[in-house]
């Protein structure tokens, strides 16, 4: 049997609400569908957000501590939520899915590190997909380094993904020039990353703590592991398929 190519997808809060107040239960059977059609080719690994965002659909918290507390509170709150959703649609396409919570500090020691990569193994060897977040309860690395990115590209390093797709609300990086004149014109190919970071035009998502800046940055981790990164739009339906075959924009850094 041919070896099945590994993608890392990481998908965050902005995207998980189509732009909204609510998890689009649509944009995870979207999810789904696509990775139902690519199983026999590919394997997935997850690293979604959206942990907050769906707690703020049930429950309003008020604290008088500082707001990196609420926000953990938040995400002890809906994490369960998040997953409960992720396996309800997904069983309906014949799809089997697991929760793994990490910390950027478990990236740092070698144990931790053994640990994740045959951990995740076995579950992908047995047809099981990885739900991958941050540990937010205990961890405020997420609020830090940006909307799950930085951890989405770690953990594709880690697991030697062959391809590391970053699902955003952009067709992938604009030039600045475009950006300036209304008219957005996405990077196609990057080859240099000096010139890359010329380009940037920061701006942070609705719900996400990201932006531009932290997929760049998410990117470079995962080119040094030469791990080829997407960074696509993920508000469109079938975008993982569709930027297969190059029917979208997208940028695609080497």
């Amino acid at each position: 049997m041919q070896k099945k190519k590994r993608i890392l997808l990481k998908i965050g809060s902005n995207t998980l609400t189509k732009e909204t107040d609510n998890i689009s239960r649509g944009k995870i059977e979207d999810l789904a569908s696509q990775i139902a059609a690519l199983q026999d080719t590919y394997e997935f690994i997850i690293v979604s957000s959206g942990a907050i965002a769906v707690a703020k659909q049930f429950v309003k918290l008020e604290s008088k501590r500082k707001p990196i507390f609420v926000k953990q509170a938040l995400a002890s709150i809906g994490q369960p939520h998040l997953i409960r959703i992720y396996q309800e649609i997904f069983r309906e396409y014949g799809l089997l899915t697991s929760q793994c919570l990490l910390s950027y500090s478990d990236f740092k020691k070698e144990e931790s590190r053994a640990n994740i990569t045959n951990t995740i193994n076995v579950l992908v060897n047995n047809n099981y997909i990885p739900i991958i977040n941050e540990n937010d309860t205990v961890a405020t690395d997420e609020i830090k380094f940006g909307d799950n990115d930085k951890l989405g590209a770690l953990t594709a390093s880690l697991l030697e993904a062959d391809l590391f797709i970053i699902a955003t609300n952009t067709n992938g990086i604009y030039t600045k020039a475009s950006m300036e004149n209304g008219t957005p014109k996405t990077i196609e190919e990057v080859l240099d990353f000096e010139v890359l970071k010329q380009e940037i035009v920061d701006s942070k998502s609705s719900h996400g703590s990201g932006g531009m800046q932290s997929k760049i940055e998410a990117a470079e981790v995962a080119h040094r592991a030469n791990v080829e990164t997407w960074i696509v739009n993920g508000l469109e339906d079938n975008f993982i398929v569709n930027s297969m075959e190059n029917k979208r924009s997208f940028t695609k850094i080497k």
